[in-house]
């Protein structure tokens, strides 16, 4: 039933979004498409991605120093280029302390190979020794406890954020890690690829304590193997680990004990500076009940040798050149087939990104982020956000009340652009020119601090968790934020001088993923206010299931590796993301158009071109060995199926392109999958 008030709201949305489209003057436009890049002999029902991105496809060669290539990779080397350029310009003569000095000495003390080479190991000498005093429950809490302190690895870790039930406030969070390898699969798959990996791995460790000055390299090597496949078998998988709602179990914090007995719990909160906190929420109870007893199994003797092999493995690629090259060599060859590393420079300004993020990020933004950019972008999140509910009233499968909490969800979202409205304050971390390792331990300390100093304060909603030059965009459901980075915000994801119909199918369909994000399998958990509750009805919670898992039998039949299959249960979420946020950015596009056809450029209509926008972001291609370890670890669906799982789903692609039964993306209406 309709109500005067809602078709109202409809034509005030068609009315705003139709005269505010800030698209260059038709005169002006190009189509923002890289024609270059098609294989038009490619039938676009055939296979999507391949028509948009056949030629480099065919052509392009994955440079050495990278484990792939692509839309992404090509605007990272942009955003890398121009921040090396503002580093370089830095006065030499900045003064101490200054964000300049800061940011020019942690630069340089990482480029200091000469420097790195001389010290070899030593600066983590007294973190290794401090490993040997571990004969006990309490020390090895301790040691556990301190292993965090310095951002290195343990069976468990814990970290600050909002309580998802009640994210106003800080909550100390408890979950497993501790694996040297991507996934706990590694270490149980017993084919023949696997178990070869996993020797490579054993060997790669022995000669790690071997440079380390370890004795009985190869005896400890076994040893820790053996210890990292005891726990990732009592480990939560990929799938489980998603789950928002079984992964939230706030007890007392005197409970820890009854639920591990074995774990010195006292010693550890003790150490780590939490053990005010009356209660903490523990990811995956089960696991941390399953390594108690592991705990009791294992000697004092094999947790040090685990532990200081955790310790080497983190620190590696800052020691010196032989360490930093024999870590490359398992890590960047063996398991992801990238033959040399990146230039230092590069690796440089990872290290700055990390841990002075913001302080460059500034700089950033100043230098290249125009003004009219941001205002463009917060323009399109609105149609964006105007499209989205315009779509929920019509959806014909959800409830009135169910339709009223997604719309005030919707309302609520607060979309951050570019940059944060306030910068943080690294005046705190003391940076040497030439003491790379001294510079991270003294970074880290701070943010370990930063985070202990936030608990009983109220959430900080407007803190960034990327920096401005990173090339990603997130969605944050405790804050139910939608939050675009400026670096982003560049062709061929964003062109401010293209047709409106690119920039739609492009940055739309990224912007319209992440608002999805607060609706898929998991954000869908979470209202308005960012609390962690049902605000679904039985019968629409029913139906979403059920959805959502046709479009997981959509793409478990994909097939990027012979045998291997994409794991469409833990790809959910972002596959949800890709065909909501295309179908509203479509939807944002019509209404961006007002009625009006928009006009052929380079021989295409604007709903293809729509589509093509979204095509060639995707454009990417990947060493095997990359592509088999983001099929176990990564949430995301190779780019190939983000394009050719998605369109086949919406029916405006047939539309545009003439599609036909005969065509093999074609999908039978009764299949095709529409959520939001």
């Amino acid at each position: 039933m309709h109500n005067k008030k809602s078709i109202l709201a409809g034509l005030i949305g068609l009315a705003l979004l139709a005269g505010c489209s800030q698209g260059p003057a038709q005169d002006q436009a190009h189509s923002g498409l890289t024609l270059a890049n098609m294989d038009t002999s490619v039938k676009p029902g055939d296979d999507f991605f391949r028509y948009a991105n056949g030629h480099w496809l065919a052509s392009a060669k994955i440079p050495d120093d990278r484990p792939a290539d692509g839309a992404f990779y090509t605007l990272r080397d942009k955003s890398l280029a121009d921040v090396r350029a503002l580093i370089e310009a830095l006065p030499k003569d900045a003064p101490q302390g200054s964000e300049a000095q800061q940011i020019r000495d942690f630069y340089a003390s990482y480029l200091d190979k000469s420097g790195r080479d001389a010290k070899g190991l030593s600066p983590l000498r007294p973190l290794l020794a401090e490993l040997d005093q571990v004969t006990d429950s309490r020390t090895l809490a301790q040691a556990l406890a301190r292993t965090g302190k310095v951002g290195g690895s343990a069976p468990f870790g814990f970290w600050i954020g909002p309580d998802a039930k009640a994210p106003t406030r800080y909550s100390v969070n408890i979950g497993q890690s501790g694996l040297g390898l991507p996934d706990r699969d590694y270490y149980l798959k017993n084919d023949d690829a696997s178990v070869h990996l996993r020797q490579q791995y054993q060997q790669h460790i022995a000669g790690m304590l071997t440079r380390a000055g370890e004795p009985d390299a190869q005896g400890k090597a076994k040893q820790i193997l053996a210890l990292e496949t005891a726990i990732a078998r009592i480990q939560w998988d990929k799938v489980a680990l998603r789950d928002r709602e079984k992964s939230y179990n706030k007890v007392a914090t005197g409970d820890l004990s009854r639920l591990a007995p074995h774990i010195d719990w006292q010693s550890y909160l003790n150490e780590a500076g939490i053990a005010n906190q009356p209660t903490l929420i523990l990811g995956q109870p089960s696991y941390l009940q399953a390594l108690d007893t592991l705990m009791v199994q294992t000697p004092a003797a094999q947790w040090r040798n685990y532990l200081k092999w955790q310790l080497i493995s983190d620190y590696a690629p800052y020691l010196d050149s032989g360490t930093d090259q024999a870590n490359f060599a398992f890590f960047g060859t063996v398991l992801s087939g990238t033959p040399k590393q990146r230039a230092a420079w590069e690796r440089a300004l990872a290290v700055l990104d990390a841990h002075l993020g913001e302080a460059v990020g500034k700089r950033y933004v100043a230098q290249y982020f125009p003004p009219e950019a941001k205002a463009r972008m917060e323009q399109l999140v609105e149609n964006l956000r105007i499209a989205y509910g315009q779509s929920i009233d019509t959806l014909d499968w959800m409830s009135p009340a169910t339709k009223a909490q997604a719309k005030e969800k919707l309302a609520k979202f607060r979309p951050k652009i570019g940059y944060p409205d306030k910068w943080r304050d690294y005046s705190a971390i003391r940076v040497e020119p030439d003491d790379l390792i001294g510079n991270l331990l003294r970074a880290q300390a701070f943010e370990y601090q930063d985070s202990l100093s936030r608990l009983g304060t109220p959430v900080d909603k407007d803190r960034w968790y990327m920096s401005p030059q990173t090339v990603n965009a997130y969605y944050n459901p405790s804050n139910n934020e939608i939050v675009f980075p400026a670096a982003i915000l560049q062709p061929p994801f964003f062109d401010l001088n293209a047709d409106d119909a690119v920039n739609y199918g492009a940055i739309g369909g990224v912007i319209g993923h992440e608002m999805g994000h607060g609706f898929d399998d998991q954000g869908a958990k979470s209202d308005g206010d960012g609390v962690l509750r049902d605000w679904w009805t039985p019968t629409d919670l029913k139906e979403f299931r059920f959805r959502t898992s046709r479009l997981v039998a959509q793409y478990n039949r994909f097939e990027p590796i012979a045998g291997q299959f994409v794991n469409g249960q833990f790809t959910l979420g972002e596959n949800i993301g890709d065909l909501g946020g295309l179908t509203i950015a479509h939807k944002a596009y019509l209404l961006s158009q007002g009625g009006k056809e928009a006009p052929v450029l380079d021989g295409f209509t604007g709903e293809q071109r729509f589509f093509l926008g979204w095509a060639q972001v995707w454009k990417g291609k990947y060493r095997p060995e990359l592509m088999q370890m983001l099929l176990s670890s990564d949430p995301h669906s190779p780019p190939e199926y983000r394009v050719n799982g998605v369109v086949p789903n919406i029916p405006a692609f047939y539309e545009a392109f003439k599609i036909e039964q005969s065509d093999k993306l074609y999908l039978d209406p009764a299949k095709r999958v529409k959520i939001w």
